[in-house]
């Protein structure tokens, strides 16, 4: 019997993750197992064969995809190509459903079987992509619990498989342990309590994106944000895990353009150190406000979309959802301060986090939910999903 192929899409840092988890957990099930497609390095580590780099497809928004789109679709088309000759048993696109969709309906079409792992927020803006999604997918394996029954609502089989960051962060977190392993220490001054030292003198995390424009539209204000508690709270230190050579050289940019930016230490990677290290953190919408929350940790959460992407999305009434960040839906109310678009600047983000590290009632609350988000979420995800695409490849769902 030939081996399991397996054709494979992942855009960006946060699908290298879940693809290179999948990989592991489907590997102890199929040690024979071949994958093959676009993939990141930890994928690759893992056992994938690369035909092409996941930060390839690493671009948001509308406008800001035009000056990228020849090259996209002639790398989306040579993918289908590849895909069709090699003829996978089952093709897995990883998120960018704005990539992988077009290619899982190609190659359906071409009676491949074909999984969306990561469901597209179709339930938060543009619903009727949901439509597009159920010709293009047999299945799509869902991240957060609420998705599956939208999906289904409209005639989408899918199920939810718990997301593998919430296996991967432990439930307790060594703060102290994560400063001395990346070398990072915090003075703590005397203070009438243990509360009000560690606010004046914390560990902040500032997490302005994976993608290059992400960093390009925030990665001034995270700076400015830093600068101003910075010039409140002088004890303050700052770090930043940096995705990608290319993100830490357009922060590192940022940073030099601020004339009273306080010292950032940049990492390559480490995101979960650097988590696990700090007191609260500033985050880029995305999937790293749920890192965040499932590391428990006190968070400001912004993001800004291109001005003609923004434009777009309010002119037409494409969003549906009453928070844009994923704590806040997930928990349902606002209990993360967010900022988007317009609201975002330094000086208000700065506010906002030192509002956070002075309350410690509702940091005691944030951490309470996020517990609880943190053990709906624990639920094998990458067993589970790689469980979901052999039951497909098996004929059974």
């Amino acid at each position: 019997m030939s081996p399991l192929r397996i054709g494979i899409i992942a855009g960006e840092s946060s699908g290298d993750q879940l693809g290179a988890a999948l990989i592991t957990a489907m590997r102890a099930k199929v040690p024979d197992v071949q994958f093959f497609g676009m993939a990141g390095p930890k994928m690759i580590a893992a056992g994938c064969e690369a035909w092409a780099a996941s930060e390839e497809i690493a671009v948001m928004g509308l406008a800001e995809v035009l000056p990228h789109l020849p090259r996209l679709l002639r790398l989306r088309s040579s993918l289908v190509a590849r895909f069709r000759t090699a003829r996978p048993d089952v093709f897995v696109g990883i998120d960018s459903p704005a990539f992988n969709l077009w290619i899982a309906k190609k190659l359906r079409s071409a009676e491949c079987k074909t999984v969306q792992y990561v469901a597209p927020q179709v339930w938060a803006w543009r619903q009727g992509r949901v439509r597009k999604i159920g010709r293009a997918c047999d299945l799509v394996l869902c991240l957060l619990p609420f998705e599956p029954k939208f999906f289904e609502e409209h005639g989408v089989r899918a199920v939810f498989v718990g997301h593998p960051l919430a296996d991967q962060i432990p439930f307790e977190l060594d703060r102290m342990a994560a400063r001395r392993d990346l070398g990072i220490a915090v003075p703590v001054e005397p203070r009438a309590s243990p509360a009000a030292a560690v606010a004046d003198s914390a560990l902040v995390a500032l997490l302005p994106g994976s993608r290059l424009g992400e960093v390009e539209r925030l990665g001034g204000d995270f700076v400015r944000a830093a600068a101003w508690i910075a010039g409140r709270r002088p004890n303050i230190q700052f770090a930043a895990p940096m995705a990608s050579p290319h993100v830490r050289h357009t922060f590192a940019k940022k940073i030099a353009e601020v004339p009273n930016a306080p010292r950032i230490m940049l990492f390559d990677g480490q995101s979960h150190r650097i988590l696990a290290a700090c007191d609260a953190a500033l985050v880029a919408s995305g999937t790293a406000t749920l890192e965040t929350l499932l590391s428990r940790r006190p968070m400001v959460v912004a993001y800004r979309f291109g001005a003609v992407t923004a434009f777009v999305v309010r002119a037409l009434g494409l969003v549906k959802v009453r928070f844009f960040s994923q704590p806040n839906i997930l928990v349902g109310r606002r209990l993360v301060p967010e900022f988007l678009q317009e609201q975002v600047s330094g000086p208000a983000l700065g506010e906002a986090l030192l509002q956070v590290l002075d309350d410690q009632k509702l940091q005691s609350e944030m951490q309470d939910e996020f517990r609880m988000i943190h053990e709906t979420l624990r639920r094998g995800g990458a067993d589970r999903a790689a469980d979901a695409i052999l039951e497909r490849v098996r004929g059974h769902a």
